[in-house]
């Protein structure tokens, strides 16, 4: 499941993709509806891995630190919740073998996961902040009925 801090990291790169200019840690708590300490802890982060670039002073804020075709919602989510991964032994990013797994050759469950991980990496991977700032794929989103809400 995404974490709330990965919400607010998406909602306020997108909305630094959408203005394509410096915002101010305010600004962009506001727009994004996250507490802005929070929220700057979070860019610190994403500051550190060169997903965001800042400025300190009176007229400080941030902008994004490349191109917003070339972020994806994979390596934002990857920064701040970690692998994409239901389970660590289908991850590509961070393998390693489940405590519980007698034998990864043989495990029933592998084969489904590793087929949900790689769906889920391709869409996430494909979608970049560009195409979130565009509205890209907003025609495929319905809203849910409410006899399951």
């Amino acid at each position: 499941m995404l974490s709330q801090k990965a919400r607010y990291a998406l909602r306020a790169m997108i909305e630094l993709a959408r203005h394509n200019g410096q915002v101010t840690a305010g600004e962009l708590a506001e727009r994004a509806d996250a507490p802005r300490k929070f929220l700057e802890a979070i860019l610190l982060s994403l500051s550190r891995e060169g997903l965001v670039t800042s400025r300190r002073g009176k007229f400080g804020g941030y902008v994004l630190g490349r191109a917003a075709e070339a972020i994806s919602f994979a390596e934002i989510i990857r920064l701040v919740d970690g692998p994409l991964a239901l389970t660590p032994c289908v991850s590509r990013t961070a393998f390693r073998r489940c405590e519980d797994c007698r034998d990864l050759a043989t495990c029933a469950l592998r084969e489904a996961l590793l087929r949900a991980r790689d769906a889920t990496a391709a869409v996430l991977e494909g979608y970049s902040l560009a195409d979130a700032a565009q509205g890209v794929g907003a025609e495929l989103i319905e809203s849910p009925p409410l006899s399951s809400i």
